[in-house]
């Protein structure tokens, strides 16, 4: 949504559904397809499947496995924090999205792009700092917020495994039977 707010509609209820039909009525019969996307599973896949239903030129999806995962971890983090730091970018709905997760169980929370942005006053009264990042955010970033709690006198840091993912992602065949050929041959 970031990067193209005026090409998207986030359907989040029912209601987003007529937002949507008034939007594809404007649209040409020769534009590509568009992926109506369900960010918020529970709530949303019976709008986005209303939706899908109404506007055959929509073509549903959810949330990603990492999305969703992170989504839950930052619920347990947030039950567990005073405050929730998310590493991530402002036009990314995932990390914007760990925010609101946080903020709603519980904890304050803050989008930052590193650990330049952190604020004292945010800081003040603070026991347990959780801290999260967007699946695209670099693990160098999380390493330098530790880092900057560490100079501060943090001692005691521990990481929270709520999910254990263990996806493995297939090479296409082609490049398998590529190796294979490869190494049948040396």
């Amino acid at each position: 949504m970031g990067e193209a707010p005026a090409h998207i509609v986030l359907i989040e209820d029912e209601a987003g559904v007529d937002r949507l039909e008034s939007r594809t009525r404007r649209r040409s019969p020769t534009s590509p397809r568009r992926r109506c996307r369900s960010m918020r599973r529970r709530r949303s896949s019976t709008a986005c499947a209303s939706a899908s239903r109404r506007s055959p030129d929509l073509a549903p999806t959810t949330s990603g496995y990492a999305t969703t995962n992170r989504q839950a971890a930052v619920k347990q983090l947030a039950r567990e924090s005073d405050l929730v730091l998310v590493i991530g970018s402002r036009n990314s709905s995932n990390s914007n999205r760990l925010v609101e997760v946080a903020r709603e169980h519980g904890a304050d929370s803050y989008l930052i792009d590193n650990e330049s942005q952190v604020q004292v006053e945010w800081l003040e009264g603070k026991r347990v700092v959780g801290i999260t990042s967007g699946a695209s955010a670099p693990e160098e970033l999380v390493q330098r917020l530790v880092d900057f709690f560490r100079n501060r006198g943090t001692d005691d840091v521990r990481e929270l495994e709520v999910i254990q993912e263990d996806v493995r992602f297939m090479l296409p065949k082609v490049i398998r039977q590529a190796i294979a050929a490869g190494a049948a041959s040396a």
